[in-house]
Formats: C-alpha cells, sequence, structure tokens
C-alpha cells in the first residue's frame, strides 16, 4: 500500500473500536470454522512448525497463545507503566479506587467459581478463569456505546483493566508454572538485564532490540515459565515519561507502533486459533449444568460485577478515597458489568488450567464465550441507558435559546437574560397573532367545477 493508505490502517487499529471489532469478528470465524469445517481447523491449529533444536517445534495455537500474545502484553506493559508515572495509578488517592476494584474483581470470580465447584463436587482448577478482564473488548464496547459518557469512566476502566492484566499475569507465573529449567530462567533474566541497559544508556535501533526481545522470548518459553512474562517485562522497562524536548516518550513512541500489530494482528489470530470449540445444544447445556463451566459463567457475569462495584463502594465508604465527581454510582456498577469481558486472557488461562484435559478445555473455553457474551449485552444495555441520561444533560447544558453564546443554564439567574427571553417569545408570540389574522381574511377559495 502507498504511505497515506499504510497510515489510515495503522491508526484505525490504534483505536480501540477498531480492534475490539477485528477480535470479535476472529473469534466468530473460529466458531463458524470449527462447527462447520472441524477438520480442517484442528489439522491448522494442532500443526507444529519451528526448530526443534532450540525447543520451540510448537503447534500453531501454542504459536499464537505464547507468541503472538506476547505482543498483546507488551502494549499491556506499556500501558502499566504509563499509568503508574503518569495516569491515575502516580496518585494514590486517585488509583485506590480503581486498584481495589480490580483485586475485588479477581477475588469475588474466584470465590463464586470455588463455591459452585465446591457444591457441585467440580475441580477446583479453574478458579483462575474468571478473573480476568479483557482490555481490547470491554474499551471496544465503551467506544461504541458510550459517545457521551463522561471521560473519568474511561479512566477508570483502564486503570482497572491494566492492574487486572498485571494480576493476571502474576497468576500465570505463580500458579500455571509447572517444571522451571532455572538455565533458561537465568539467561532469560540476564537478557532482559541487558534490555534494561541499553535503554539507560540510551541505545537506539529496532534491529539490537527485536533480535534481543526474541532470544528473552525463546529462553523463556524453554524456561517453563509462560513466554508472555517476557513480553510484560519489557513493555515495563521502557520510559513513559517525557524529558525536556521530547513530544513523546520512548515508550508512548514505540506503543504507537506495536499497537497495530497487536489489534490486527496478534490478538485476532489468538481468538482465531483459542476461540474455535464445538457449540452445540448438548454442549450449551453442559455450560449451564457442569460446575467447571458453571463457576466460569458466574463468575464473569456476577462475579465480576459484584467485586468491582462492591469493592469501590466499600473503599469510598470506609477509607478516604472519594469517586471522582463526574461519575455516579450506577456508572461504576455498568462498568462492573462490562469487566465480566474476560475473553482473551481467560481464555489463556483456561488452555493453562485444563491442558490435560482437552475435553474439558473445550467446554470452558464455550463457558467463557457465553460469559463474556452476557456480561458485554449486560453491560451495553445499562451503557446505553446511562449514555442517553448524558446525552440528554449535554442537550440541556449547551442550550443556547437567546442566542448570545453563552449556554441558559449558566445565565439562570441573571435578569438580562429572562428579559431576552421574554422578548424573544413575544416577537414570535406577535408573528403568531399576525399570521392567525392573515388566515382568518383570507376569504375560502371555491374549488368546484366552473
Amino acid at each position: 500500500m502507498s504511505l497515506p493508505e499504510r497510515n489510515f490502517v495503522a491508526d484505525a487499529l490504534r483505536a480501540e473500536t477498531v480492534g475490539g471489532v477485528l477480535l470479535l469478528v476472529a473469534a466468530v470465524v473460529a466458531l463458524i470454522w470449527a462447527n462447520t469445517l472441524s477438520g480442517s481447523y484442528a489439522a491448522i491449529r494442532d500443526f507444529h512448525l519451528g526448530p526443534a533444536s532450540l525447543g520451540l517445534d510448537l503447534s500453531v495455537q501454542h504459536w499464537a497463545a505464547n507468541g503472538l500474545l506476547a505482543v498483546f502484553f507488551f502494549v499491556a506493559g506499556i500501558e502499566l507503566k504509563r499509568e503508574l508515572v503518569a495516569g491515575e495509578l502516580r496518585d494514590r488517592k486517585a488509583a485506590a479506587l480503581p486498584v481495589v476494584a480490580a483485586v475485588c474483581g479477581m477475588a469475588m470470580p474466584a470465590i463464586v467459581y470455588a463455591v459452585v465447584n465446591a457444591i457441585g463436587g467440580g475441580s477446583l482448577q479453574g478458579w483462575a478463569v474468571p478473573t480476568a478482564t479483557d482490555i481490547a473488548f470491554a474499551l471496544a464496547v465503551l467506544a461504541v456505546i458510550g459517545t457521551s459518557l463522561p471521560s473519568a469512566l474511561r479512566a477508570f476502566l483502564l486503570t482497572l483493566a491494566v492492574v487486572d492484566d498485571l494480576f493476571a499475569i502474576l497468576i500465570i507465573a505463580i500458579f500455571f508454572t509447572s517444571k522451571i529449567n532455572f538455565l533458561a530462567l537465568g539467561l532469560a533474566v540476564a537478557g532482559l538485564v541487558l534490555f534494561s541497559l541499553l535503554l539507560r544508556k540510551g541505545v537506539r535501533g529496532w534491529y539490537i532490540y527485536v533480535p534481543l526481545a526474541l532470544v528473552i522470548w525463546g529462553l523463556m518459553e524453554n524456561s517453563g515459565v509462560h513466554a508472555t512474562i517476557a513480553g510484560v517485562a519489557m513493555g515495563l522497562m521502557l520510559r513513559c515519561h517525557r524529558r525536556d524536548g521530547e513530544r513523546h516518550s520512548p515508550g508512548e513512541h514505540i506503543e504507537h507502533l506495536v499497537r497495530p500489530l497487536s489489534a490486527g494482528l496478534a490478538v485476532p489470530l489468538f481468538a482465531l486459533f483459542s476461540a474455535g470449540v464445538s457449540i452445540s445444544d448438548g454442549a450449551i447445556h453442559d455450560v449451564f449444568t457442569r460446575p467447571e463451566t458453571l463457576g466460569v459463567v458466574l463468575g464473569l457475569v456476577l462475579g465480576k460485577a459484584l467485586g468491582v462495584f462492591g469493592g469501590t463502594w466499600a473503599t469510598a465508604r470506609f477509607t478516604r478515597a472519594e469517586l471522582n465527581p463526574d461519575l455516579k454510582w450506577p456508572d461504576v456498577f455498568a462498568v462492573a458489568t462490562l469487566a465480566g469481558i474476560g475473553f482473551t486472557v481467560s481464555l489463556l488461562i483456561g488452555e493453562l488450567a485444563f491442558s490435560e484435559d482437552l475435553a474439558l478445555a473445550a467446554e470452558i473455553k464455550a463457558a467463557v464465550l457465553i460469559g463474556s457474551l452476557i456480561a458485554a449485552v449486560f453491560a451495553g444495555v445499562l451503557l446505553k441507558l446511562r449514555n442517553n441520561k448524558y446525552r440528554k444533560l449535554c442537550e440541556e447544558e449547551e442550550r443556547d435559546e437567546d442566542h448570545d453564546g453563552i449556554p441558559d443554564v449558566y445565565e439562570l439567574g441573571k435578569p438580562e437574560y429572562h428579559l431576552r427571553m421574554a422578548a424573544i417569545l413575544e416577537a414570535k408570540a406577535a408573528e403568531h397573532r399576525r399570521l392567525a389574522e392573515v388566515a382568518a381574511d383570507t376569504p375560502a377559495r371555491d374549488d368546484g367545477p366552473a
């Protein structure tokens, strides 16, 4: 493509709306493909490629989950670093509510899952599946529906989702790492140290950092620790504060370059090879009857909403932390419901949690899709109601019936405003009286035959 066309596509992919739509399209294609041509889907998904001598003879699905998704976590690491140094997380008082909301929003779904499986006699291995929130999907829904919602709502959701991702990464690193190759892990850490030193020295050049990042990723993959940890670690190392004379920090610049790759390729391909599960009447029935899958659905739909909203309310009620004055509690509940969209990371954790039971792993994926869909629909309805309310408030605040360039809401206590409005209304009344007199004086026409 020409340069203008490339720039147009790249800018589109940086928008949450486009990224979320691509993610949704990839998931739908995967579902259709897996339920119509399941043989070809499984053959491509399970096809192995890569150098076996380097321990990288992986399936296409594994490359998507551990390789391409590392790009997504790299961008998430940059977002987290930016929030820590220049965003909501910089101010501890402002960050308290979304951080506590994120923690409670992960704890409550795990509790809901554990209770459902304890009562139903299911496996507790999947307790972490409903704890994650998908940034791309959640922000896409908010961007599409919330055109008139206050910007503080997006900041709250972004901070919550970034903290949520951080804890999801820790869960993956701590609970889903079985055998550790300490030599490979040590070399990966040494590579990260070198990466950090080069950044501190101001060394520039993609031809240095990209090969080094690939080596670090390969070592992390062979260490037994989930390879996406390498992505978020490198993202956190980038400098995200601006120095004198800089229009953009290195972190902002690199995120600007990499985000189209993450939103347009990495995450959709992961969804394409992870969301392809068999959906039938029996499978849907199992989702709502089997304790493991029911725990995932209820954890995403109920656990997330109760955890995020309850944690936010309790923190504002019993501590000095305060809700942003631009937000109301119905807004927080709508965002809490939206946090139940746990698509990308929940699918990844589901694969890791039930890697030895492929049939149950497929059912868990179906539960993630259904739970995320229910949460998205419910949140969409709530956000639409709030959006309509804010739009009416905006229209009321911007109304200028006396045409003096100042919204009427700011002039209600001024006599001059009321005198201007009286003159305008009297002029309108006089015009209507004149039109009424003209109509009364005009004789009725006889349109009959001559």
